[in-house]
């Protein structure tokens, strides 16, 4: 993989939709940006917030079933299906404009987003896009269970992601390995409309932390043991697409394009943001050696 042009989007462009989360009506708006601004939020909402960069650094740590940013005590939650968006779609330098606490849940996918941003369309910009080449295995696992991802080397120019889905045995949703070669054309053909699943097991418990007051089965995947609720698969394996999509998201918070094999058993948004930190560190360092060495 070689270094690109940076891309920003053409115009402005906005569109609207529910937060999953806090139920809020939510506008949001892509604003172009120039060459090493990278990805930011901002809330309109809260007079005189700044922009809150893109990255692991301001990264909510703590961040319940998705990611986050906040900074200065302004938080914008949620921000995982726009940063696969930006990162599939190979958009680097935008501003993001939104009035509530959660960017909106959509069709729980990350094709709405797609469709948005490709209405704006996309222009390069004269400055090259960060590139970090996995060099050697690096492993993060989370105590006390079988959750970790593996980053490894791979010695074709390109970032591959393989997720292994496994609820165990009682779970409805089925065990599955997929390995997808992140692309622009792979991300909008084969992870882009694969959305956000639940069991229903699960929902009482989010209602009572007063998540979800508005959505539907019709927004998103609900899993029984007799079949999906309300809904239909979209693709067989439509579950483990959604989380390679979750998980190149959160990895997009490093900052730059990856060339690599990530391996992921299992994880959620936070071993994945543990790996996306350890990328960066790692990428800190390199480029700190070859200052000194320079």
């Amino acid at each position: 993989m070689e270094q690109r042009p940076q891309r920003t989007i053409k115009r402005e462009i906005e569109t609207s939709g529910i937060g999953f989360f806090t139920g809020a009506d939510v506008t949001l708006r892509f604003v172009p940006a120039p060459p090493n601004h990278g990805i930011a939020f901002q809330r309109v909402d809260c007079e005189g917030s700044k922009p809150i960069p893109a990255t692991i650094d301001y990264a909510i740590a703590d961040s319940d079933r998705r990611s986050g940013v906040e900074h200065d005590g302004v938080s914008v939650q949620m921000i995982e299906h726009v940063m696969a968006a930006f990162a599939g779609l190979q958009i680097d330098n935008c501003l993001v404009e939104l009035n509530a606490p959660e960017v909106p849940g959509f069709d729980g996918s990350s094709r709405p987003i797609v469709d948005c941003l490709n209405e704006a369309g996309a222009v390069e910009q004269a400055a090259l896009r960060e590139l970090h080449v996995i060099g050697e295995q690096i492993h993060v696992a989370k105590e006390g269970n079988d959750c970790e991802i593996i980053a490894r080397p791979l010695s074709r120019p390109i970032l591959a992601i393989t997720y292994h889905l496994d609820y165990g045995p009682r779970s409805p949703i089925p065990p599955r390995i997929l390995t997808v070669e992140v692309q622009r054309d792979t991300f909008r053909d084969e992870l882009a409309f694969a959305r956000t699943f639940i069991q229903e097991s699960e929902i009482e418990s989010l209602k009572a932390k007063g998540y979800g007051s508005r959505v539907t089965a019709q927004d998103l995947v609900v899993f029984t043991h007799d079949g999906v609720i309300g809904n239909e698969l979209r693709s067989p394996d439509e579950c483990v697409r959604h989380k390679i999509l979750d998980c190149l998201g959160d990895l997009a918070l490093a900052g730059f394009d990856i060339q690599g094999h990530i391996c992921a058993y299992c994880s959620g948004h936070e071993l994945n943001r543990r790996m996306a930190s350890r990328l960066r560190n790692i990428h800190s360092i390199i480029n700190d050696f070859a200052k000194q060495a320079g």
